[in-house]
This record gives structure tokens, C-alpha cells and sequence, in this order.
């Protein structure tokens, strides 16, 4: 298979999210914690900045994680997290490369931040993303009846939103402790949503409301994969969303990374329990043959 990279002029970007300033964060609490860096494998093939979507002025790319062993495989598409103001898909490289190694084609995604376009606007990307992946099957060499979307943070919130609001567009979700009520008791939701939902919750409740995942939990749901931080406030609404899962005989299920902090998913050594968490679901929701890595 060939594959074209693409890339264009790069946007001015909220830099508040980067590897380097989250790890200098979470060293104050735990010293001991290591960036997980991109295991490079001979079984998986990179195809960064592949263009999925483009509009006046502005091209969309994702990064492609290509497991080279035969058969379509399932589909995981990753979506960042930054507060939907910061944070880029190269961030997503160690997992996707990881999840990649067990036996899945992976897709690291960009889509348009706050500072550039409100909400729905980074959900319509996604959405975008998902129907390109199903147009280009043969050409990635999945199944387009098997997509999962997998979000970290504020992504958690936008994959569970795509599962519950836009189920029938794919086949699970994975949340990677992201909210899923923006008006919750739990919910400590701030500046951040502010900018993405493009007002307060005085000012935009319909809004603020209308992008909870929790609004449109129904029996048309995606199955889902919760990995959780003992941290309250990004747990605004599951279990909630749980209950209504269970009531419509929907299978979900949590995993708690104990003492870690919020972004444990990119440090070690959080991080290969998530990727067993992740590679787990994944196989037995799609009874997938696992395939030892190389």
C-alpha cells in the first residue's frame, strides 16, 4: 500500500498543552513519573499528515499507525485531549503506536480548537475523520464496520459525545477520563468550556447541555470502555451514563488508574496497564485474533 503525506501552514496554537509542560506538572506530585516515548516497530507503518478534509483555506490531517499483517482490522481513531484549546495528534503517538503493535489500525486525528472554531465545529471533524476512514477501507486496510473512537480528556468527552449522539457511526467508544456532563454536580468545568461551547452556562445552557454526553444516552448507545483518575471532576457523569447503559442492556465497563495523575496515559508507569485495558476491550468486542508484536 502507498500512502501520501501532506502537510500545510501550521496555525498559531495554544501551547499551554505539551508534553513537556504536563510532565513538568506532574512531577511535582509524582517524581517518579517518565514521558512515555514511541516504541518504533517493524509490524507497524507511519503515514503522518494525511490530509481527511479540507474546506477554504484550511486542510484536516491525520497520522496513520498501520499494522502490517493481513486481514481488515479494526479502526481506532484517537482524539487528543488540551481543553479543546491546546494539545496536537502527535501527542497521541505513543498510545497509537502501542495499540497499533497489538493488531489495530490506529488514527490520530486533528481537528480545529477553540481559538479557532466553536463548537460543534472539532465534532464535525471527527465526524469527518470516521467517514473518510469508511470512503478509503480498502486503502487502510480496515473494517468500516468496526471503528472505535478513543479521546483522552477533553477528546474523552468528544468520543463519548460521538457515541452516544452519533452512535450509529461507530462501533465502541474509549473514554480516557473525560467528562461526561458539562452541567453535573460533579462537573468543575471552567474557562475551557467556556471557550469551546462559546459562552457561559447562564449564557449558552442549550449549548452547554446539547454537548453533554450524557443528554443523549439512549438504547442506540456505543458500547464503552471507561479508564478513570481517582480525580472527581472528570468523573461528571458516568455514572450516570453507566446506569443508562445498563438500563438498555449496554455493555460498559470502568477501570480506575489508582494514585496517578489526570494525564496518566502519557506517562509511565501508568501507561502499559491503559494499553492492556484498551487491547482487551478492543479483542473482545470484536473477538479479534490477538497478534504478538514483532
Amino acid at each position: 500500500m502507498i500512502y501520501f503525506s501532506l502537510v500545510c501552514a501550521q496555525l498559531p496554537r495554544d501551547s499551554t498543552f505539551t508534553n513537556y509542560s504536563e510532565l513538568q506538572k506532574v512531577r511535582k506530585k509524582y517524581p517518579e513519573a517518565q514521558l512515555t516515548v514511541p516504541a518504533v516497530k517493524s509490524s507497524v507503518s507511519l503515514a503522518e499528515n494525511v490530509i481527511y478534509t479540507s474546506f477554504p483555506g484550511r486542510k484536516l490531517h491525520l497520522d496513520a499507525y498501520i499494522h502490517e499483517s493481513i486481514g481488515k482490522k479494526p479502526a481506532v481513531i484517537l482524539i487528543h485531549g488540551g481543553g479543546w484549546k491546546s494539545g496536537n495528534k502527535e501527542m497521541m503517538k505513543p498510545l497509537a503506536m502501542a495499540v497499533a503493535n497489538k493488531g489495530f489500525n490506529c488514527f490520530a486525528v486533528e481537528y480545529r480548537l477553540s481559538s479557532e472554531a466553536k463548537y460543534p465545529a472539532a465534532i464535525d471533524d471527527v465526524l469527518n475523520a470516521i467517514r473518510f476512514l469508511k470512503e478509503n477501507a480498502d486503502r487502510f486496510n480496515i473494517d468500516p464496520k468496526k471503528i472505535v473512537v478513543l479521546g483522552t480528556s477533553s477528546g474523552g468527552q468528544m468520543a463519548s459525545l460521538i457515541g452516544t449522539k452519533y452512535a450509529g457511526q461507530i462501533a465502541a467508544v474509549i473514554n480516557i477520563d473525560g467528562i461526561l456532563a458539562f452541567n453535573h454536580p460533579d462537573s468543575e468545568e471552567g474557562s475551557a468550556a467556556v471557550a469551546w461551547l462559546g459562552g457561559t452556562l447562564a449564557e449558552k445552557a442549550e449549548i452547554w447541555t446539547e454537548a453533554s454526553p450524557l443528554t443523549h444516552g439512549s438504547q442506540k448507545s456505543a458500547p464503552t470502555l471507561f479508564i478513570a483518575s481517582q480525580h472527581k471532576r472528570f468523573q461528571a457523569g458516568r455514572q450516570d451514563l453507566i446506569k443508562m447503559l445498563d438500563k438498555y442492556s449496554i455493555y460498559s465497563q470502568t477501570q480506575i488508574i489508582d494514585n496517578s495523575p489526570h494525564t496518566f496515559w502519557m506517562f509511565d508507569p501508568w501507561f502499559d496497564p491503559v494499553v492492556g485495558y484498551i487491547t482487551r476491550f478492543l479483542n473482545q468486542q470484536f473477538n479479534a485474533q490477538k497478534i504478538q508484536s514483532k
